[in-house]
C-alpha cells in the first residue's frame, strides 16, 4: 500500500521534471538552431547532410540535457556536440580516393550562379585552408566565439588558437592581394 501511495506522489515531480526539460530544450532549439544549421553548413558545404547533422546534434543534446549547468555556454555545448557527430561522420564513411586532384575537378552539377560572387570566392578560400585554422576561424566568424571559448572547444591554448586566426586571416589577405585575383597576369 505504501509502495502506491509512493508512487502516486512521485508521478507529479516526474511529469513536472520532463516538463521543464521539454520547454529548456524548446527554448535551446529556438535560440540556436539557425547558429548551429549555419555551422554545420559551413563544415560540410551540403545542405541536406547539414540538416543531418544538426539533427542529430540536437538529438544528442536533448539526451543529455542534464549535463548543461550553464545556459549561457550552450552555444559552445552545442558546437562541440556538433564537431563530435561531424567526425562521426567521417569514421562510418569509406572514402574511395583517386589520384586526380579535387580542385581541377569542375562542377557541372550546382546550378547556382555563385561562382561571381565575392562570397564564393571567400568561402573556398577559408575551405582552401588547413582544418587547424579553418576551424577556428569559422568558429569566431561563424559561431562568433571568443579566443577563450574555441580555445575551450577546441581543447587548446588560448595562445594557439590566436596565433592559428592570425595566420588563417592572413593567408586570407594574402589570396586576395593574388595577382591573379586583382586580374593582373603573372607575366
Amino acid at each position: 500500500m505504501f509502495d502506491y501511495l509512493r508512487k502516486k506522489k512521485a508521478e507529479p515531480a516526474v511529469l513536472s521534471e520532463m516538463l521543464t526539460k521539454q520547454r529548456r530544450y524548446d527554448s535551446l532549439v529556438r535560440a540556436l538552431h539557425t547558429d548551429i544549421f549555419r555551422y554545420a553548413f559551413w563544415l560540410c558545404g551540403d545542405k541536406h547532410v547539414a540538416e543531418d547533422i544538426t539533427q542529430e546534434t540536437f538529438l544528442r543534446a536533448w539526451r543529455s540535457l542534464d549535463s548543461l549547468n550553464d545556459e549561457k555556454a550552450a552555444k559552445a555545448w552545442l558546437i562541440t556536440i556538433l564537431r563530435r557527430e561531424n567526425a562521426r561522420r567521417f569514421e562510418r564513411k569509406q572514402f574511395d580516393y583517386s589520384d586526380v586532384e579535387q580542385d581541377l575537378l569542375e562542377d557541372v552539377l550546382s546550378t547556382s550562379h555563385e561562382d561571381d560572387t565575392e562570397q564564393y570566392w571567400l568561402r573556398r578560400q577559408i575551405g582552401k585552408l588547413d582544418i587547424e585554422y579553418r576551424e577556428p576561424l569559422l568558429l569566431q566568424l561563424i559561431g562568433g566565439f571568443s579566443g577563450d571559448e574555441i580555445a575551450t572547444m577546441l581543447e587548446l591554448n588560448r595562445n594557439t588558437v590566436m596565433t592559428r586566426l592570425f595566420r588563417a586571416r592572413n593567408q586570407l589577405k594574402d589570396a586576395l592581394e593574388a595577382p591573379e585575383v586583382r586580374g593582373q597576369s603573372n607575366g
